[in-house]
């Protein structure tokens, strides 16, 4: 759960004592960090996850990404902490996330058939040691084709993507739901902008290469 002593920045030696922690549960979340060869641990945050009133669903998402961040690096105050969020929304006013089960998960995907979501995904890394933040947010626009309820149903039994914002898996049967998608980073729509948060390491002295 170290960071290797190989890494250099600017002919200094990252410190081997410091460690990445990821505020997140989430097997997606920990499959991106995998896919970027980052040594790391889990460290799920204890906080309430819910939109505030009159709160925009880009505020929503990059505040909890950073209130999920920040509350992780007060267990682990020597660590790199990488919080993330993601909320959709259909009219950036309103956000939705994980459905509470499968009736909600019904409901939300009647709600975009044939309708442009909006997907706001929120990193925030914390540096403890440093008492610095950065942060980004990435936005995804999902176009989704006219959904009727037994094409829903038939989604849901197979792919049971309740763990998902917007009840869907785009890299799994959900992408038979979908006729567009636009955005700069596709693994933002999967939970984690790994582009941005590569960035965001990296200024603060960590290479993933």
């Amino acid at each position: 759960m170290i960071l290797s002593s190989r890494i250099r920045v600017k002919n200094h030696m990252f410190s081997c004592e410091t460690q990445i922690v990821l505020a997140s549960g989430s097997r997606y979340r920990r499959a991106l960090l995998d896919q970027i060869g980052l040594t790391y641990r889990v460290c799920p945050p204890d906080i309430q996850e819910a939109a505030q009133p009159h709160e925009s669903p880009r505020t929503t998402a990059a505040r909890l990404a950073g209130e999920k961040a920040r509350a992780v690096s007060a267990r682990y105050p020597d660590a790199l902490v990488i919080g993330s969020d993601q909320v959709g929304t259909l009219d950036e006013r309103t956000a939705f996330s994980k459905p509470a089960g499968h009736a909600e998960a019904v409901r939300q995907l009647e709600g975009m058939s044939g309708r442009t979501v909006h997907f706001h995904t929120a990193v925030c890394l914390v540096n403890g040691p440093k008492a610095r933040e950065r942060a980004a947010l990435v936005s995804t626009e999902v176009r989704f084709r006219p959904l009727n309820r037994p094409a829903i149903e038939a989604y849901l039994r197979r792919d049971q993507p309740y763990d998902c914002a917007g009840s869907a898996k785009i890299e799994s049967l959900g992408i038979a739901l979908v006729e567009r998608v636009t955005g700069d980073d596709p693994s933002a729509l999967l939970g984690l902008p790994l582009i941005a948060l590569i960035d965001l390491l990296a200024a603060e002295g960590v290479r993933v290469l």
